[in-house]
């Protein structure tokens, strides 16, 4: 059975996963005690299924792990309704349409200046340091009102939380989850206080009051907000942009497709990029009651995990899906989830993404990758530590 942990396996998932498939209905994976759903059909059910659940099990011992839980017990990704109905209303409130659409000239201006500073450095440049991760963490860190100065302590506190979503995360990567938890949730808290007496044009002033119903977010909800929106924020648009550039150059063809038209093929390889090799490989959720998957039976208490990735290299759904097309018509990836657990950062990725993957190429048309590009050592959120590149 596949090990997730395995180093081939997260270099290259995909052979593996197109086995899993053969079988045409979810497998029980006796490693881990669940159920795996690697085909189409059957991971787009896991996502919308009312009869499983995000069910969030609080970590022991409470003392170390409090912050940790709390951030994921009152989160909407870990919330079911009525819970996650109410939540999700009224984090919606703020960090809806119009608010994203407007940040458009920010993420502009945002781009202009990345763009400035790699040709100021004549030539060389790392498309994830350089380019795809401080665009977003710079966007939702405006967006939520952290001040410029602190932007650098974001990312990894992000990334070390996200860790533990993966199958096995070490001791070290617990321990370090928990400072970055306790970290993060104490430095929110301080600037929630701070907004609440002085209210400024920012989400979390916003998130702060706003109200529905007479129903507010408390305290915990509103920090466990904040982290889950810097985390979706940018996470997805980071590492579906660097999965994309690698896959695209690695698909001569396509790459002189961004490199020729990128204002014309953008919208479609955005989608592309995030089916192609999705960001988020492994969502689990858990029977909440029993029910049947394509003939086969869970009992509630069982858990499945919907393999995103393997979905959206699904044959019967994406004619020749191991290939990489930038002008795929029909693409219903679910690359970003679905159902009521549908990423709520997706609509700012694929803003960002619109916007700064055809500048790139318009400002450094002949440019090329160079040095073999170093993955990051994880399954569940797949991406890449440096993609070493030239502007010519």
């Amino acid at each position: 059975m596949i090990d997730f942990t395995n180093t081939e396996v997260i270099n290259n998932p995909y052979p593996h996963l197109a086995e899993l498939r053969k079988a045409g209905k979810p497998i029980w994976h006796d490693g881990l005690g669940l159920f795996l759903a690697p085909n189409h059909r059957d991971a787009n059910e896991v996502l919308r299924n009312k009869s499983l659940g995000r069910i969030f099990v609080p970590k022991a011992p409470a003392s170390e792990w409090d912050v940790f839980n709390y951030l994921h017990a009152d989160s909407i990704l870990d919330s079911e309704p009525p819970k996650h109905t109410r939540l999700r209303s009224l984090v919606m409130k703020a960090f809806n349409k119009n608010r994203i659409e407007a940040l458009r000239p920010n993420i502009l201006a945002l781009t202009y200046q990345l763009l400035d500073a790699i040709e100021a450095k004549g030539g060389t440049f790392d498309v994830i340091a350089d380019y795809a991760e401080p665009l977003p963490v710079k966007v939702i860190a405006a967006l939520l009102g952290f001040p410029d100065e602190d932007e650098h302590l974001l990312r990894p506190w992000s990334q070390a939380i996200v860790k533990m979503y993966e199958v096995n995360p070490s001791a070290v990567h617990q321990h370090e989850a928990q400072i970055a938890a306790n970290e993060f949730a104490d430095y929110v808290h301080s600037l929630m206080l701070l907004r609440k007496a002085n209210p400024t044009d920012d989400l979390i002033t916003e998130l702060a009051h706003v109200e529905e119903a007479g129903e507010k977010l408390s305290t915990h909800e509103l920090i466990a907000t904040c982290v889950l929106l810097l985390n979706a924020g940018h996470e997805a648009s980071v590492n579906g942009f660097g999965n994309g550039m690698v896959a695209a150059h690695q698909n001569h063809s396509e790459w002189e497709k961004l490199q020729a038209r990128p204002d014309e093929v953008a919208a479609t390889a955005i989608e592309e990029f995030i089916r192609f090799d999705a960001p988020l490989q492994f969502f689990e959720r858990t029977a909440t009651a029993d029910l049947e998957i394509s003939g086969v039976e869970i009992k509630q208490g069982q858990k499945i995990v919907s393999l995103l990735g393997s979905a959206n290299r699904d044959e019967d759904v994406f004619p020749e899906a191991t290939t990489m097309d930038i002008e795929r018509e029909r693409n219903p990836h679910i690359g970003f989830g679905a159902g009521i657990h549908f990423c709520i950062g997706a609509p700012l990725a694929r803003l960002e993404m619109s916007i700064s993957l055809p500048e790139l190429f318009k400002r450094f048309p002949k440019m090329e990758l160079t040095d073999a590009p170093v993955r990051r050592n994880t399954f569940a959120l797949r991406g890449y530590e440096t993609v070493p590149a030239r502007t010519s």
